[in-house]
């Protein structure tokens, strides 16, 4: 099964902030801590071992047993959960939604190359122990991006269980209603073995479970648990203990938003077209309680919850946290911190925006006295099955044409293929060089003509420009029926004029090649080699 690459640059649909990133262009350096090769994880593993608390190990390794308890769990995960009390252990994460089957295929490429730095570094630094890390986001509430996934072109969508409150976090959302898209979902598959096990997968994840959490550890369990993944549900009343002296200073200090608004400012001075992709607030902590999971704000002096009558004075909000910390939940900008509190972790694999967020925390962690780890952008990858690799061929489509934009790559196809070379680039230069003569002209006799020099030179290069539109035009219906295989084999692997993986669900592949999917992706995802995967199956 031949592996393939192309730059991340070269592909088109990746920010110039996560090219420059990758480059290790000098003037981000001060926005993180190493940058990520197996050698500068020697100090990344001694910098957090100094600074990371054995009583934190204790009650992590006691969550886990304790989330793990009913989960049919591999050895390989167990050996791991109990390692994890050990002062050489360390951790490896990635992140994710509540995707309802997983969602779009790179939730599998972020888990994949979690587990797979977890082993290169178990190779390189045998005196330790490193565990690959699943953080389950359970106290997300946007319910709409999570409850579909894309399967043979079709989307399989969740209303969401009738009771629904919205606002709430997605985590403690009952399955109820998820019996329909099973029975879609079903009646799409095909028969085989590999078609039966997504529909068991299915049934026993969302139909046999009573919450999203629960479901979503169940699945991920299924597919990745015989690797040593380990999942965790951050919403958890021990694990959020460790946290409330961050979450004091948070509210009642409010360190974050000088901290990240200096080094958004900071980054738009290295370069003004990044996008900023989170900006601070006050506070930046939510406060939940069924159904509801809102803002906390100061007003006045007091502390209240956003859009609610639930109210403290500063010192009932401090008696109230120390008490219930369960009730309290990080949003997108301490999230990131409270993982490296109760997580002796070493790095964090995320998406190009993750990435770009996590770029924008260094000076805060560097306040809160917490390590900041290495950042990792996830493996992408492009499937790419034998037969369409004979339609490639067929077409002298290259894989580097393949991620051109749409009008791009038909242009440019359209002129390959054609027998007329419709480029007027070299009548443009030889008619601008005519006109600089003119010019002369104009200069040496009567200067005022020179405007109307200019006019009719714009006036005959926007005329050969739309004689040479017209004609290509005219090309692309001449040659309509190459132009619509062109177009199709596009279409098939880039849905919607995006990347695969940000569209189509792992079952579609899995269903075709079943476990040899998920071994491939195992196998020739090197979370280090920073560039895009292209796998022929």
């Amino acid at each position: 099964m031949p592996t393939n690459y192309i730059s991340f640059k070269e592909t088109g649909y990746f920010s110039k902030l996560m090219c420059d990133y990758i480059s290790q262009k000098e003037e981000l350096k001060p926005f993180y801590n190493r940058f990520p090769t197996l050698e500068n994880f020697k100090a990344q593993i001694e910098e957090k071992k100094a600074s990371f608390p054995m009583e934190n190990r204790k009650v992590l390794a006691s969550v886990l047993q304790s989330q793990y308890k009913n989960i049919d769990t591999s050895s390989a995960t167990q050996a791991h959960i109990t390692a994890l009390a050990d002062e050489n252990t360390f951790t490896v994460v990635t992140g994710h939604q509540l995707n309802l089957f997983t969602g779009p295929l790179y939730f599998l490429y972020k888990i994949v190359s979690t587990i797979n730095l977890a082993k290169q570094l178990q190779e390189t630094y045998p005196n330790n122990h490193f565990v690959p890390i699943y953080w389950m986001a359970t106290e997300d509430h946007d319910f709409e991006e999570i409850n579909y996934f894309n399967f043979n072109g079709k989307k399989f969508q969740w209303k969401g269980p009738e009771t629904k409150e919205t606002g709430g976090a997605v985590g403690e959302l009952p399955n109820n209603g998820l019996e329909d898209v099973y029975e879609l979902f079903s009646q799409e598959l095909g028969v085989g073995k590999d078609a039966e096990t997504l529909k068991n997968w299915f049934k026993e994840a969302y139909l046999e479970h009573d919450n999203l959490t629960d479901a979503t550890r169940y699945l991920a369990n299924r597919i990745f648990g015989n690797e040593g993944l380990v999942i965790i549900d951050g919403a958890d009343k021990n694990l959020k203990q460790l946290f409330v002296p961050y979450m004091e200073t948070e509210m009642f200090q409010q360190d974050s938003q000088k901290a990240v608004t200096e080094t958004i400012e900071a980054l738009n001075n290295v370069d003004a077209s990044y996008k900023i992709q989170v900006n601070p607030r006050e506070i930046n902590l939510f406060y939940l309680s069924k159904g509801l999971r809102e803002r906390i704000i100061e007003v006045d002096g007091k502390y209240a919850v956003n859009e609610t009558d639930i109210s403290w004075t500063k010192e009932e909000l401090k008696k109230h946290l120390q008490e219930h910390p369960e009730l309290f939940s990080p949003n997108v900008m301490t999230r990131p911190l409270y993982q490296e509190v109760i997580l002796p972790n070493l790095c964090y694999i995320g998406g190009g925006g993750e990435i770009a967020y996590w770029l924008e925390l260094k000076s805060f962690f560097q306040t809160a006295a917490v390590p900041f780890p290495m950042l990792l952008l996830r493996n992408s990858a492009l499937i790419i099955n034998k037969k369409q690799v004979k339609k490639l061929e067929k077409l002298n489509i290259s894989f580097e044409q393949l991620f051109l934009k749409r009008h791009t790559f038909i242009n440019r196809k359209v002129r390959e293929i054609s027998n007329i070379n419709i480029n007027f680039d070299e009548q443009k230069a030889h008619l601008v060089a005519q006109f600089q003569e003119m010019y002369r002209l104009a200069e040496l006799t009567d200067k005022s003509f020179l405007g109307a020099v200019k006019a009719q030179e714009v006036k005959q290069l926007k005329g050969l420009a739309n004689l040479e539109k017209r004609l290509l035009k005219a090309q692309k219906k001449k040659l309509s029926d190459h132009v619509s295989r062109i177009v199709e084999i596009q279409n098939d692997l880039f849905p919607n004029e995006s990347l695969q993986e940000r569209t189509d669900n792992f079952a579609n592949s899995y269903e075709e090649y079943g476990n040899e999917f998920i071994k491939l992706l195992l196998s020739e995802l090197d979370p280090l080699r920073q560039d895009f995967v292209i796998l022929t199956v």
